[in-house]
């Protein structure tokens, strides 16, 4: 940790700072995981140097930086600081992002752990920001032609296909199987209710 804060020191007007100083980094984040004095120290020290968005390139800092955050209860800033890193690994940002947001539930309802309803409807009212998914959120429902494709067959064919006919609307469709035949038994328990 010396030897990270010398550097920092010693490099604080370089533009960008030194690949060593960054690497540095990332290790210290993984080493100190589990002290969080430590790490509470690092973080404040990346947060509060002039080229702390070169560090958020790296995905180990910026999970450290949300866990410390988060563990302070500055899920605000811990938000502002996702929607703002550059790192590149969407998924695992996204992840954090609904980190987050579980956290702040938790503390609101006094409770150790969420539910999967809890942590669903979590995710409804907090969706990723554009910079965290820019190609958007994925989506369960069936693009719109597979939609319409499948509510022809059942009106003009069979509400219940057998196996053969399944397998051809999946080749057909570009699905699974057992997706066609999912969609076939929502599809009859909807026309009932």
């Amino acid at each position: 940790m010396k030897r990270f804060m010398a550097m920092l020191n010693r490099n604080k007007n370089k533009d960008p700072p030194p690949t060593k100083l960054l690497d540095l980094a990332e290790k210290l984040c993984q080493d100190l995981q589990s002290s969080s004095s430590s790490l509470e120290k690092l973080v404040e020290a990346v947060m509060g140097c002039k080229h702390k968005m070169s560090f958020l390139t790296n995905i180990h800092i910026v999970r450290a930086c949300v866990f410390v955050h988060i563990r302070n209860g500055q899920h605000d800033t811990a938000c502002r600081l996702l929607e703002d890193c550059k790192a590149e690994e969407k998924e695992e940002l996204v992840q954090l992002w609904h980190e987050v947001h579980y956290q702040r539930v938790m503390e609101r309802h006094q409770t150790d752990s969420l539910t999967p309803l809890q942590k669903f409807r979590c995710r409804k009212r907090n969706p990723p920001p554009i910079s965290l998914c820019p190609e958007g959120l994925k989506t369960r429902n069936y693009p719109e032609e597979v939609r319409q494709h499948l509510h022809r067959f059942a009106a003009e064919v069979t509400a219940n296909p057998d196996k053969k006919q399944r397998e051809g609307l999946a080749r057909q469709m570009n699905l699974q199987p057992t997706q066609v035949y999912n969609w076939f038994a929502n599809y009859r328990r909807r026309q009932k209710s």
